[in-house]
């Protein structure tokens, strides 16, 4: 019988943004374990909160996660299934899609 190794929390971090920079917080939680030297994430969860942007779904402006059993996108209190490829795509987009959101925010505010 093959063994499943033992998941841990990875990374839990949480980012307070300066109004300069779009204010609002940044929140990641990953866990996973190692295997072969590689790491494998199971569970993950990445937000953008900010209550001056949105005020639903406790100012989860926008957020990525995989619990429930799939894989799916927050976007100011609309829920999606996403295609997953991997961990890191997701991470990557999630950072894009938040950088575009406070560009975007800014911009309107100037």
């Amino acid at each position: 019988m093959v063994k499943t190794p033992k998941e841990t929390l990875l990374e839990q971090e949480r980012f307070e943004l300066k109004p300069k920079s779009g204010g609002g917080l940044l929140s990641y939680e990953v866990w996973g374990y190692q295997e072969r030297g590689k790491t494998i994430v199971t569970r993950y969860n990445l937000a953008y909160i900010n209550h001056a942007i949105y005020r639903g779904d406790n100012g989860r402006v926008l957020g990525f996660d995989n619990a429930h059993g799939y894989h799916h996108r927050h976007f100011m209190g609309k829920i999606e299934a996403v295609g997953f490829e991997s961990f890191e795509a997701t991470q990557e987009r999630f950072q894009q899609e938040w950088l575009d959101i406070v560009k975007s925010a800014g911009d309107k505010q100037s």
